[in-house]
């Protein structure tokens, strides 16, 4: 269908809009924003509600008010228009919108289709289309169960339904519902064919084996573009621990998603011409930068961020990855506004919450921002509302214990960053975690264990030069002058500018005698 109005004309099955017959070029998610504008000229002798604009756009998915408000204003500039004169799209404030200029609507020229061509495509066509661009998704199988007892057949179907239902809390990921995916069953459907009838890029699908009272489940990660599996692993317990393992599984497959999908697309992306990134690719190529924690590749993962958002300005997660950015920056002080630079991050990280409150990562990099003024109770609260929405966000569970061993819990701090530890072993924020579990001891007193474990989380490939500074101060504290002096070394040969200052503000720890000991320690060793 061919929709022509003012010298325009919207092309459902090209997916196309042109201006006077030729094709505008718009960027990729931009380009999604004709999805809207479809469903608004399809429907233009009356209003579109809001409600029907999520629903039909974004798949009912949760999006807020003004992630609905900044698509029809990409369309309107798409157009030519704007929101004072409202020719082509018209607010209905508090109900929705709808498209007052005069359309017609026409076949698609009469030359034989190609052999196998579908119908005449729809508006429900144009927007799943559009909308794969958009975000990862994924297809969870029905499991294979392979041999053992009958009566324990049931787990082949009840643990994957289990799993769609943990993955659709997450906010970043489109799950295809049980109703279409258990409709298909592997190997009888190539993982090619799964990708094409269900418009997934992921598949996930395991076997089920009880031997005698053992039972062994094995889950795989699968890219149905290739065939290839991105991630696998096997779980084996006593039938008896069924419902233990169950808890395990569906704690490793939430948080295998949400490090080994980032890498598998980050590693596609680098395989393009940045110029050719699409939103979701440039996000988490960025990741790969920003996790490395220098000036470079910070002002890598920014660039990367700034054009997800020039592609998709309501991608929320690119804007908490710049919220990331600046909270480096004034973390690692990159900059001499440290002010600014706690701004801009607080500022990316409500810009991000207004398009996707529920994502954890965007919560996460809202009460990071808090930790650098020491308002530790506010970050605490952020923390906690990230991992309340996905109580398997390790980089949440750690952050928390983090901000808990600032503030002198040390026994909750402990606890939080066992698990996760337990949940992320190959987080790329690992030697964070590990040191923190060293703070964790330093608050309660003991020093000895403490330095253990910072010098584990220091020694890490990846570990950040105040990592060093907290294993410099940690062996002072246990009387381990040699070592102390190597870290402060390593730390002036890194980053010879740092000071206490420097430490205690990327540090915010609750006053008392710990704090007191770890200045004087630091300024025995040297820092002013």
């Amino acid at each position: 269908m061919i929709y022509r109005f003012a010298g325009f004309e919207l092309d459902l099955a090209a997916v196309e809009l042109r201006a006077d017959g030729k094709a505008l070029s718009l960027e990729p998610q931009v380009f999604a924003l004709l999805a809207l504008l479809a469903l608004l000229v399809e429907n233009r002798e009356r209003l579109v509600s809001k409600d029907e604009i999520i629903e039909k756009v974004w798949d009912e998915r949760f999006v807020s008010d003004a992630a609905v408000a900044s698509r029809v204003k990409s369309a309107r500039q798409a157009l030519g228009d704007d929101g004072k004169s409202q020719r082509f799209i018209k607010t209905i404030h508090g109900q929705g919108y709808r498209f007052v200029a005069e359309a017609s609507a026409a076949r698609r020229s009469s030359a034989a289709p190609k052999a196998g061509a579908a119908d005449e495509p729809s508006l429900t066509d144009m927007v799943q289309r559009l909308g794969r661009v958009a975000r990862p998704s994924l297809a969870v199988l029905p499991f294979r169960f392979v041999g053992g007892e009958p009566r324990f057949a049931a787990l082949a179907t009840a643990l994957p339904d289990e799993l769609i239902a943990d993955l659709a809390r997450l906010r970043w990921l489109f799950v295809t519902a049980r109703g279409s995916s258990f409709r298909l069953r592997t190997p009888d459907n190539d993982f090619s064919d799964v990708g094409r009838l269900l418009g997934v890029r992921y598949c996930l699908w395991g076997t089920i084996e009880v031997a005698g009272l053992k039972l062994v489940v094995v889950v795989e990660l699968v890219d149905t573009r290739d065939g290839g599996i991105v991630w696998a692993d096997r779980f084996s317990t006593r039938v008896d621990d069924m419902h233990l393992v169950r808890e395990q599984i569906r704690a490793q497959v939430l948080t295998a998603l949400e490090i080994r999908i980032p890498i598998h697309e980050a590693s596609l992306a680098r395989l393009m011409a940045v110029e050719n990134l699409d939103a979701w690719s440039a996000y988490h190529l960025g990741l790969q930068h920003l996790y490395r924690f220098n000036r470079r590749d910070n002002a890598a993962a920014a660039a990367l961020f700034q054009r997800a958002l020039s592609l998709d300005p309501t991608f929320a997660r690119a804007h908490a990855g710049l919220s990331f950015v600046h909270f480096q920056s004034a973390f690692m002080h990159y900059t001499d506004d440290i002010a600014a630079a706690i701004g801009q991050a607080r500022s990316c990280a409500e810009r991000g919450l207004e398009f996707d409150p529920l994502d954890p990562f965007v919560n996460f990099t809202m009460g990071r921002t808090y930790w650098l003024e020491g308002d530790l109770d506010t970050s605490l609260r952020w923390l906690e509302r990230a991992t309340n929405v996905s109580p398997s966000f390790a980089q949440g569970i750690y952050a928390r214990g983090w901000t808990e061993a600032m503030a002198g819990r040390a026994a909750e701090s402990k606890e939080h960053v066992d698990l996760a530890m337990r949940l992320s072993p190959i987080d790329p924020l690992h030697y964070a975690m590990t040191a923190t579990r060293g703070w964790a001891h330093l608050m309660a007193g003991e020093y000895a264990e403490g330095a253990q474990w910072i010098e584990r989380g220091a020694r890490s490939p990846g570990a950040h030069v105040l990592i060093a500074m907290v294993a410099a101060a940690a062996h002072a504290l246990t009387g381990d002058a040699a070592r102390a002096a190597f870290w402060a070394a390593n730390v002036r040969e890194r980053s010879p500018e740092l000071t206490r200052g420097d430490f205690f503000r990327a540090f915010p720890i609750h006053a008392g005698p710990t704090r007191a000991r770890i200045e004087r320690a630091l300024a025995q060793l040297g820092f002013r």
